[in-house]
């Protein structure tokens, strides 16, 4: 199996009053890229802004680092900033480039808060933290009267006739490397904007179930375990398996893993990028999509994501439909700002993860565009 190594740097200078100046760098095994830029504090705006690949693999590459100067003028702390930010940057010249620069900003208002006064700077929240299961030095045990997929009688498990909604495609930080939030940060925002429940779905990391129940029984909420497993054949979100997969796999040998627990894929964005060009320029149209190999190993289709065009998700619910295929939505979320873009509506309350994969294979799901309709 292939291996994979991801480094990121942020790093805030402040060479005046009120002025932020952010640094930030990205490396993997195939991307190497830059950012600096310069945020009045005074407005919380974006002053100017200077990209730079150092490695890449297409010609297409380079031309991200024009419409970068879209983001100028754009301020930290509107509502949809960080939508805005993947709209002007993400879309138009790099994903890469818009996850890099919301981790600057998001580090840029954490300095803001640091170098107030007590008296100025918001309240820590002085509860601790859910710790991953990635640290083995702590432990949080379950309270013993919730069992493994039990049935809690959540505030939000309402039979309503609206259904039952949950954002199925999330990061949070530190599970996910590229994510700014944190665990606890996306919950609240999921609970705060009504949805029913949200799935974890970290990159190559597996939830321990035990922190699992915690976070329900902290917030009253229905949190889900999923994965987002990095294959060579592109991004699944994997539902059901409890193997922590690390580095990149062969899609053939994940979906042979995945069956073999009765679990559920889901093809992630698999359109992501495709339409930068047009369609006719490709020769890519649904049929000759819907013939790509890994649409035989899947077992859904996530037809709406916040992270691709407009365009990219109206072409993957075309080939979905053509596959019949299940579809879902997710947010694809890095940011509490951007839980709920996108979700997943099912006609029944949802407890736990084998209702869930139930319910996906019944073809019990319908991806609506949540923040939009609320």
């Amino acid at each position: 199996m292939l291996t994979y190594m991801r480094n990121k740097l942020v790093s805030i200078e402040t060479p005046a009053e009120n002025i932020f100046v952010a640094y930030g760098f990205l490396d993997d095994h195939i991307y190497s890229l830059e950012t600096t830029f310069q945020v009045n504090g005074d407005h919380m705006t974006i002053e100017w802004l200077k990209g730079r690949w150092n490695r890449y693999t297409t010609p297409d590459c380079p031309r991200a680092e024009e419409p970068l100067q879209e983001a100028v003028g754009l301020c930290l702390t509107d509502e949809d900033f960080a939508r805005s930010i993947h709209r002007v940057v993400g879309r138009k010249a790099c994903r890469h480039f818009a996850n890099l620069i919301l981790e600057c900003c998001d580090a840029i208002v954490k300095t803001g808060w640091m170098l107030k006064t007590p008296e100025e700077a918001p309240q820590k929240n002085t509860e601790p933290a859910i710790p991953s299961s990635s640290n083995p030095q702590v432990k949080v045990a379950a309270p013993e009267r919730i069992k493994k997929n039990a049935r809690i009688p959540f505030e939000q498990l309402e039979d309503t006739p609206g259904g039952f909604t949950i954002d199925l495609h999330s990061h949070t930080s530190p599970a996910s490397p590229c994510a700014s939030s944190s665990v606890d940060d996306m919950i609240a925002e999921a609970k705060r904007i009504g949805l029913d429940g949200i799935c974890l779905t970290d990159h190559n990391y597996q939830w321990d179930p035990n922190d699992i129940e915690a976070l329900r029984e902290k917030h009253r909420f229905l949190v889900l375990r999923g994965n987002e497993v990095t294959t060579v054949q592109g991004d699944i979100l994997v539902f059901g398996l409890d193997e922590d997969i690390q580095g990149i796999i062969a899609l053939q040998d994940l979906a042979e893993k995945v069956a073999a627990v009765d679990g559920f894929m889901i093809a992630a964005h698999p359109f992501r990028g495709f339409l930068a060009v047009s369609g006719d320029k490709l020769g890519l149209d649904v049929e000759k999509a819907a013939g790509r190999a890994m649409f035989t190993l899947v077992d859904g289709v996530e037809t709406l994501n916040s992270k691709v065009t407009v365009d990219e998700n109206r072409f993957c619910g075309q080939v979905a439909r053509a596959l019949k295929l299940p579809t879902t939505g997710g947010s694809d979320a890095h940011l509490s700002s951007e839980v709920g873009f996108y979700a997943t509506r099912f006609s029944k309350i949802i407890h736990n993860e084998e209702e869930l994969i139930s319910a996906l294979r019944a073809g019990d799901a319908v991806p609506v565009d949540y923040r939009n309709n609320q």
